[in-house]
């Protein structure tokens, strides 16, 4: 029969159905939101319902991890089921590679195929018949029905904000890895400073994306509305700032569970799939920062 050092079931658990529920409600409740604000009601039901399917999100996260950590720091767990960890970790940061691919694949459908033949280029610019006076340029400040879609009246400067917020999640990137480094080593005060000063950096960076939206929305009309190019914008960093988001909030357990005492030099891996989340939205910004804010 087999036993704990070749594989580890657990028991039954209720968390699989709450997580899925929570997201069905999350989801739900999102698209409700969404909906509701483009057909103007303002007492939409949608926040209050995606507010709910978070809390569900939050609490299946709270518990299911939890009992991972009490199962893990009870030494139940092998090295086939440390591997299984990794595949697993692997598998979930390449789904959200994929994830964004999409998103920057309609990034550029719109940019090199979409909109030009809306203006009349190429093979397929016979639909430039619908908006005869629409030249495509981006980004897209002149949409084709500003009626339906009104325009943003300027974009984000990328040399301003988005700048100083590469410069924080790519330092961000050093730190964690130097947090990493500390922990190989044993070397526990290093290893509090350094996740700390990456924490820090995740937060100054959501500070500084939050004023940016206040400002594209209050000063410069760029609304998720606002046409493709806000659409795509809002979908592109919001989503991403939302990983961030869900990053940060990662590296702050990892530090409670630091000052806890957990993780030794040879049995981290709750902390290295963590850093591996964090390096992955710092590579997603960068595309952004390049394709989104400056191309």
């Amino acid at each position: 029969m087999a036993s704990h050092d070749h594989y580890y079931v657990p028991a039954q658990s209720k968390w699989p159905i709450i997580a899925t529920l929570g997201l069905l409600i999350t989801v739900y409740g999102l698209g409700t939101w969404f909906n509701d604000l483009k057909a103007g009601r303002p007492d939409s039901h949608g926040p209050l319902i995606f507010f709910v399917g978070g809390l569900c999100v939050a609490y299946m996260m709270f518990g299911w991890f939890g009992a991972v950590v009490r199962e893990s720091r009870a030494g139940l767990y092998s090295p086939q089921l440390d591997r299984s960890f990794r595949w697993g970790m692997g598998w979930f940061i390449f789904s959200e590679v994929m994830f964004f691919v999409a998103f920057f694949g309609t990034l550029f459908y719109v940019r090199i195929l979409a909109g030009p033949w809306l203006g009349g280029e190429g093979h397929k610019g016979v639909s430039h018949m619908l908006w005869p006076s629409f030249e495509f340029a981006w980004p897209l400040l002149n949409t084709p029905d500003p009626k339906l879609f009104p325009a943003a009246r300027d974009v984000i400067d990328p040399w301003h904000l988005p700048l100083i917020n590469t410069i924080l999640l790519v330092s961000s990137s050093v730190t964690i890895t130097l947090a990493h480094h500390a922990l190989r080593k044993d070397h526990r005060s290093a290893l509090k400073g350094w996740l700390g000063v990456t924490i820090l950096l995740g937060i100054a960076f959501l500070t500084l994306q939050a004023y940016e939206y206040h400002e594209a929305y209050t000063e410069l009309g760029l609304t998720l509305g606002s046409g493709i190019y806000g659409a795509t914008f809002f979908m592109l960093t919001g989503f991403h700032g939302a990983h961030v988001t869900m990053g940060t909030l990662i590296l702050i357990v990892m530090f409670a569970r630091i000052l806890r005492g957990h993780f030794s030099p040879d049995k981290h891996f709750g902390f290295e799939a963590a850093s591996w989340y964090w390096h992955f939205v710092d590579v997603v910004w960068v595309g952004l920062f390049i394709f989104v804010y400056v191309l």
